[in-house]
């Protein structure tokens, strides 16, 4: 009798065992794994205003509540022509569910854009990028890189390099498919992405300043004009042969010319007037 009860007790504590496991693997943990990633970690899509091919106002925030799939791209890169067909089907399967396809050109001209256009039939709205945008997502440093924006306004993914489309409409559909930042709080990127990690985006105020990479918002228009002959007098280190006010403005990326500016700009809003 005692022998059946020692084995009785022992059989109930297995079963509780088994049981907390299966109430932990079934129940707690996808519950933690859903609500792991809060929408604080999804940083806010920056705001732009940009002219269409078709001479018509694109705002991102004319497509607030909806999914946002923004492709930068050009047309002399070949993974960009590759992956665009795939866009286009995408844009007409989804367009009444609430997708909004946008393409921000970064080539040098206007005219291959517009005839990419028309020979591929694109059927979403098109418009010319420069250092400004870019710099507000980031800097974009290859292409295609393409972002997707939730009902809420936030980056949920970001990928550099091809695509496949598959991996976007996994995606797309998903966040097609929640209600707002509540909803989209356990997004996951689909399992084939090539993911570039969280987003980090740029400062809005370095991003329009007159001086690309520095923030002048202290600064009076007089002052700027002043800051910007100060940098005109100084030598950039780089290699370039160009003053640092040359170098900012010919090539945004310098990070010689940018650290000389900023400790520049340190200096002149020290000094006083």
């Amino acid at each position: 009798m005692k022998q059946a009860k020692v084995l009785l007790g022992a059989l109930l504590a297995l079963l509780l065992v088994a049981g907390l496991y299966l109430v932990n693997r079934y129940w707690i943990a996808p519950a933690t794994q859903r609500t792991g990633k809060l929408s604080g970690d999804r940083p806010m899509a920056p705001q732009f205003s940009l002219i269409d091919l078709n001479g018509r106002k694109l705002e991102l925030a004319d497509h607030k509540g909806k999914v946002v799939l923004l492709d930068f791209w050009a047309t002399w890169c070949g993974p960009c022509r590759i992956e665009i067909p795939g866009l286009v089907r995408l844009q007409e399967r989804y367009r009444d569910q609430g997708l909004v396809i946008i393409g921000i050109s970064l080539d040098d001209s206007l005219e291959p854009v517009r005839e990419f256009y028309r020979e591929y039939r694109m059927n979403y709205p098109v418009a010319m990028g420069d250092e400004r945008i870019s710099a507000l997502y980031g800097g974009i440093l290859g292409l295609p890189t393409t972002f997707l924006i939730g009902r809420d306004g936030r980056i949920y993914a970001k990928h550099m390099g091809a695509t496949d489309i598959s991996v976007f409409e996994e995606e797309v559909k998903e966040l097609l498919g929640t209600g707002g930042a509540q909803d989209t709080v356990g997004f996951r990127q689909s399992a084939g992405a090539r993911s570039a990690g969280r987003s980090e985006l740029g400062d809005p105020a370095e991003a329009a300043s007159a001086i690309p990479g520095l923030d002048l918002s202290r600064l009076t228009p007089a002052q700027v004009a002043q800051f910007k002959r100060q940098l005109a007098a100084i030598s950039c280190d780089c290699g370039c042969k160009r003053n640092v006010l040359a170098c900012r403005l010919n090539d945004p990326s310098c990070r010689v010319s940018r650290r000389l500016a900023e400790e520049q700009l340190e200096k002149f809003v020290r000094t006083p007037a």
